[in-house]
Order: C-alpha cells, then sequence, then structure tokens
C-alpha cells in the first residue's frame, strides 16, 4: 500500500517546520524525522494509530503538540498535518 500526501498537508507541514525552525532548528528536524519514521510504517501497519475525530480517518500523535491525520482507501493519503491546539474538524 502506498502514501500519498496531498499538496495541502505537505503545505501545511513546510509551515509547521519553517516556524519552528526559526526558533530551533533541532526541534524542527526532529519533528520532521518523527512525521517520516511515523507515516513511513503505515504501509505495514495502517490501523496502528487512533481513529480520528472525523469518521473515515485515523491520527499519528508524532509529538505531543503535533498530529498527522490520514484516511485508508486504496491507499494510504496523508490528509492533513497540525498543531493539537488547532480546531479540527
Amino acid at each position: 500500500m502506498r502514501v500519498e500526501w496531498r499538496p495541502e498537508a505537505r503545505a501545511e507541514l513546510r509551515e509547521i517546520l519553517n516556524y519552528i525552525a526559526d526558533r530551533n532548528i533541532v526541534a524542527a528536524e526532529n519533528l520532521n524525522d518523527a512525521i517520516e519514521a511515523a507515516t513511513s510504517a503505515l504501509p505495514r501497519h495502517p490501523c496502528l494509530y487512533r481513529f480520528g475525530r472525523v469518521p473515515g480517518t485515523r491520527e499519528i500523535i508524532v509529538h505531543p503538540n503535533y498530529l498527522v491525520v490520514y484516511r485508508i482507501t486504496d491507499f494510504i493519503e496523508i490528509v492533513t498535518v497540525l498543531h493539537a491546539r488547532q480546531e479540527y474538524p
């Protein structure tokens, strides 16, 4: 099963990483590494993470403050990356 990022999700991730990097480059790199590790494990274990707040989605808590939301269809679609305090959905 392949993992595909929605363009909006990639843009959100870049925005989050840029914001963090302006304050702490190492923290930004660590968050990026954690997200890459978690999403790269999805093809082997797509149901590993908790059910999402939106029906049909699942959520990876990659850091106490950041979530990756994804959906499983014929492939794994990364829907969004967001700060845990953001209003979602």
